[in-house]
């Protein structure tokens, strides 16, 4: 276990998570016998004068409802899960769809119960998987780009290519800004180069819509890309690292053998 989450005791945390559940169960317990004894004495009820803080947002565990400690134990259980697969490092390998599956997982508080077994099971499976996961976000990369271009060959990534859609359309008296979801596409794709120099995954919170965002200028040179856009909505992407590129490119000779005996017919 300790070579899948290297910089984690499992089980410390699960004793750790353990003891926070005994207490939220002890609090929960206490509370409940102070309003069996309110209402004896003819007061009202004590659980209304305790501030459920979450319970007007609908996304929190009021406090008074009767289900308390099971929805409390779900979220810490959830909160454990995403804090191994932060120390884990295998989210780096993950495409933007199994990245999506976990994080609606955590989100929605349907994740394993948390215990050794199922702690070791999950992250072995991704830990073999890993490889697979990161071609997949190759080719997924690989297909977001559009093949209108002559720069765009539909059999391997060149030395240039043309991002469409990467600004809103052109509306009389708006400024055009960044769609988040083609700069998400850029992320992948720094991403990969990343993974394939060995390097660790750049900071979310510096990702492509920011710096994008961010640009005094239409342009932006990158450590694996320069990229420069236009009025027309459109990007031109040049690569720096040929070398990279042929690695993403043989990954894709691997998943698509005929594409470029296709491409030399």
């Amino acid at each position: 276990m300790t070579e899948l989450v290297k910089s984690v005791s499992v089980e410390n945390l699960l004793r750790q998570r353990d003891a926070i559940i005994e207490r939220i169960t002890q609090a929960k317990e206490l509370i409940d016998e102070a309003e069996a004894i309110g209402m004896s004495a003819g007061l009202d009820s004590i659980t209304r004068h305790i501030g459920d803080r979450y319970s007007h947002a609908g996304s929190g565990a009021p406090i008074s409802a009767p289900d308390f400690v099971d929805s409390m134990s779900k979220r810490v259980d959830a909160s454990a899960w995403a804090y191994l697969m932060r120390e884990s490092g295998l989210r780096t390998f993950m495409d933007a769809t199994a990245r999506a599956e976990w994080d609606k997982g955590i989100h929605e508080l349907k994740t394993p119960a948390l215990n050794v077994q199922n702690v070791t099971s999950t992250f072995q499976m991704l830990h073999d998987s890993r490889g697979e996961l990161f071609e997949r976000g190759v080719i997924a990369c690989f297909r977001s780009l559009s093949w209108r271009y002559k720069t765009n060959t539909p059999f391997k990534f060149g030395k240039r290519l043309i991002l469409t859609r990467l600004l809103t359309e052109r509306t009389k008296n708006l400024p055009q800004f960044i769609v988040s979801a083609r700069a998400d596409s850029l992320d992948d794709l720094v991403r990969v180069f990343n993974v394939c120099d060995g390097k660790p995954e750049p900071d979310h919170r510096g990702g492509m819509y920011t710096v994008l965002s961010r640009a005094s200028d239409a342009c932006a040179d990158l450590e694996y890309f320069s990229i420069k856009w236009f009025k027309n909505g459109n990007a031109h992407l040049t690569f720096k690292r040929p070398d990279l590129v042929e690695r993403l490119n043989r990954i894709l000779v691997k998943h698509f053998p005929n594409a470029l005996a296709c491409e030399n017919a």
